[in-house]
């Protein structure tokens, strides 16, 4: 039996992933969590074969929360469920340790033999992530510009793309305002660009925005 632990925000997403998998006979939903920290206490409380995790969740979640999670432990096997597309998240979610990466509005088909999947020791991603990631580690010079950013980076580069002010970041990641308009210098010149429009072009044209909360 592959025991789950259901990691969303959402009650009713919660509720539609458990009636996806009630009927597998091999996939027992056996804990369920609404945020980062409750992620934690319940892995630290009881074992779970694999966690569903969103990615976008209150507290502490993304790429921290995955880390976290496989520091605290390594055999856990991740699959993350987002309303992001893969081009904006998979590779570095699969990087920080998740085995895979399901977007939500594919979940319907594609949920428990993700699971079974990662449960049996694999991954699940798309052939175009897995190329990617095969790009990545050969250090192709044609590799994307964003990813020369760290994940800090790459979040408040999002953030930007989304319209976010620099107070606005400070204040959503608990950070000053000298240290956000430090990483986006570095951001910037990093990734080549003479002005925060030229940024904002690249997340547009590469499909990397993201809904801003304002």
């Amino acid at each position: 039996m592959i025991r789950v632990l259901l990691a969303d925000d959402h009650a009713v997403v919660r509720a539609g992933l458990r009636e996806i998998l009630v009927d597998t006979g091999d996939i027992k939903v056996v804990g369920e969590a609404a945020n980062g920290q409750e992620v934690l206490s319940r892995v630290r409380e009881q074992e779970f074969d694999v966690v569903v995790l969103d990615m976008s969740m209150p507290g502490r979640s993304g790429i921290d929360l995955i880390k976290q999670v496989k520091g605290e432990k390594p055999k856990l096997r991740l699959l993350i469920l987002s309303m992001h597309g893969e081009q904006q998240y998979a590779v570095r979610a699969l990087k920080a340790g998740a085995a895979g990466y399901l977007t939500k509005d594919s979940a319907v088909d594609q949920l428990v033999a993700a699971i079974r999947r990662v449960a049996g020791g694999g991954a699940y991603i798309s052939s175009e992530t897995a190329e990617r990631l095969a790009m990545d580690a050969a250090r192709g010079t044609d590799a994307a510009s964003h990813t020369c950013l760290s994940d800090r980076e790459f979040q408040i580069f999002q953030l930007i793309a989304a319209g976010k002010s620099i107070t606005g970041i400070a204040r959503q990641l608990s950070l000053s305002v000298k240290t956000i308009s430090t990483h986006k210098s570095r951001i910037l010149d990093k990734m080549g660009f003479a002005n925060q429009a030229e940024l904002i072009r690249y997340a547009i044209e590469n499909k990397l925005l993201i809904e801003s909360d304002s």
